[in-house]
């Protein structure tokens, strides 16, 4: 992704259909939301999602936000609920991000859940936004649109700074109003609060007519902005394997004899999108999993962070 050349793009009715092709295409376009600005993928799409975190140097795969232009197109996507319905009422469109169980047939990346069965999911306030989103009819997955572990950014210019030929382009729109990343409650058996934001606890109380939870933060990963991660295969995971022992599977990387291989090619960024479906598929069998050496740089650190949790001892 380096040495992409990044477009700059107004929020004219011209360069916001480009910018919904290009993500299309699969390429990647930071726009302004009235939170802060998001780097968006399609979030249908394994590639561009996996380019995402290339582009950010995220350190994990951690679940993504899916950006909407409606109620009704969330809906296509995930379980609603009364307390959905209620909320997003009252805070839609707006700094608000719901975790919601996914519906069968979503088509969601695994890479935008990181292996969850909830998909965070959010309508943006912002006028660019809501345009791109209606242009490209389907959810863009989004983080903030910097290098992991960098200052959000509220301008294109802090966009350019960190991003500038990592990704096809930038919509420029002028600074983001709240400036704040979006409060994130999860739906599960009770409200609770997995991020603070620009939403207030007592704003959803007064909704909710009762106080979220606060999660706690020993807990496993539930949502984006947190730093756990959980996903693991109920059989073992052996790493930096050589060769198979005894009744493994091996899931390979690069030119070997494998039973399932993330990237023939040895393509970081096609590893990092099959990662998860590799991982579904031999976890099926009820075997244990080998796994070979991944390199350790680029996206190879994101791939080996999560094969590292994978193979974590578990409290059982």
């Amino acid at each position: 992704m380096m040495g992409t050349k990044t477009e700059r793009l107004s929020a004219t009715l011209a360069d916001i259909t480009r910018a919904a092709g290009i993500l299309r295409s699969g390429g990647l376009v930071a726009f302004p939301t009235e939170t802060v600005y998001g780097l968006g993928g399609n979030a249908r799409n394994d590639d561009a999602v996996a380019a995402i975190y290339e582009a950010k140097g995220r350190p994990s795969f951690n679940p993504l936000i899916a950006h909407l232009p409606s109620v009704e197109a969330a809906k296509r996507y995930v379980s609603w609920s009364d307390q959905a319905e209620r909320l997003a009422r009252a805070f839609w469109p707006g700094p608000l991000t719901l975790v919601l169980p996914l519906l069968e047939g979503h088509g969601i990346s695994p890479l935008v859940t990181a292996g969850l069965d909830t998909l965070a999911v959010r309508v943006p306030a912002h006028s660019a936004a809501r345009a791109l989103l209606s242009a490209f009819d389907g959810p863009i997955a989004a983080p903030s649109a910097n290098p992991s572990g960098r200052i959000s950014p509220t301008s294109a210019t802090h966009v350019r700074a960190g991003l500038d030929g990592r990704i096809e382009a930038i919509l420029d729109d002028g600074p983001c109003t709240v400036g704040l990343e979006s409060t994130i409650l999860g739906l599960f058996d009770r409200p609770t609060l997995l991020r603070p934001g620009g939403i207030s606890a007592d704003e959803v109380a007064e909704v909710l007519g009762a106080a979220p939870l606060t999660r706690n933060g020993a807990e496993a990963i539930t949502a984006p902005g947190q730093l756990q991660s959980h996903y693991a295969p109920s059989s073992s995971v052996r790493l930096n394997a050589l060769d198979r022992r005894g009744d493994e599977l091996l899931l390979g990387f690069g030119d070997m004899d494998c039973d399932v291989n993330l990237s023939q090619s040895g393509d970081l960024i096609e590893a990092a999108a099959r990662l998860f479906a590799a991982l579904h598929e031999l976890d099926q069998t009820g075997r244990p999993i080998a796994v070979a050496m991944i390199p350790q740089y680029g996206l190879g650190a994101a791939i080996n962070d999560r094969l590292r949790r994978a193979a974590a001892p578990r409290n059982i």
